[in-house]
């Protein structure tokens, strides 16, 4: 069986239908870049497999758990924008935030959450900067924290949502090597990104979407322009077409 599968899954906010029909299955190990334009729902997707928007029908599961109880086996990382850079915690404070679900409101962290930070913070490689502020960190740096604070849950997959945006070349390039590594060890990634010949390049899989998986690379020729036109509705002369290298025949 796969670690996560989705199934029929339909999402109506105010009133609109934002996920319609959504079948998605993912592997232990799978890097899959969920790729599509602005509004396709693609937020909305990795907010639904975590239980925080309503479901009207569908479902999620994940190695077993449904509902609410598989949230604390999913690590997210949300836009970065999203975060209150401004907050004043350290960076150990900040990845230690990612395991309150696990500890609970009242409790104090134990020896085994520390332990997972340290381990969250050496993977990122922020280990060596875990007492400074958050606002006093780089774009790259603050990437890497969201990321070791949901590694801080030991999760066994990780939701990204647009994790390149803002980055330079070489914080993309840093990142896209610690997914790759995390992949290898078993941690299943899906990640939501609008830098598509990154995606192409790095993820193992590719899934094309636009409310509903439009084109899966397991079953579809990506290297085709047809996918990419339906799920982006763009034309062939498209440039588009050309950063992701398909071809420019139909």
């Amino acid at each position: 069986m796969s670690l996560l599968s989705i199934t029929d899954l339909r999402v109506d906010l105010s009133g609109r239908h934002i996920l319609d029909d959504v079948t998605l299955n993912v592997d232990s190990g799978e890097f899959i870049g969920l790729l599509g334009p602005n509004g396709a729902g693609k937020t909305t997707l990795l907010r639904a497999i975590l239980g925080l928007v309503p479901v009207v029908h569908g479902e999620i599961n994940l190695d077993g758990l449904t509902g609410h109880s598989l949230r604390h086996s999913a690590g997210y990382v949300p836009q970065r924008h999203d975060v209150a850079w401004d907050f004043p915690i350290d960076v150990r404070s900040a990845v230690m935030s990612g395991r309150t679900g696990l500890i609970g409101w009242r409790r104090r962290p134990g020896a085994d959450d520390h332990a997972a930070v340290d381990e969250a913070l050496e993977r990122v490689r922020l280990s060596d900067r875990a007492h400074r502020p958050i606002g006093e960190l780089s774009g790259g740096q603050r990437q890497r924290v969201l990321v070791a604070r949901a590694l801080a849950t030991r999760p066994r997959i990780l939701l990204l949502d647009e994790p390149f945006t803002g980055l330079d070349i070489p914080s993309s390039e840093r990142l896209l090597e610690l997914f790759d590594q995390l992949a290898a060890a078993g941690t299943a990634i899906v990640m939501s990104t609008h830098n598509l010949a990154e995606a192409v390049h790095a993820c193992h899989r590719l899934i094309l979407f636009n409310r509903t998986v439009v084109a899966d690379s397991a079953e579809v020729d990506m290297s085709r322009p047809e996918p990419w036109m339906d799920a982006f509705s763009v034309s062939l002369d498209s440039p588009l077409l050309t950063s992701v290298g398909v071809g420019v025949s139909c």
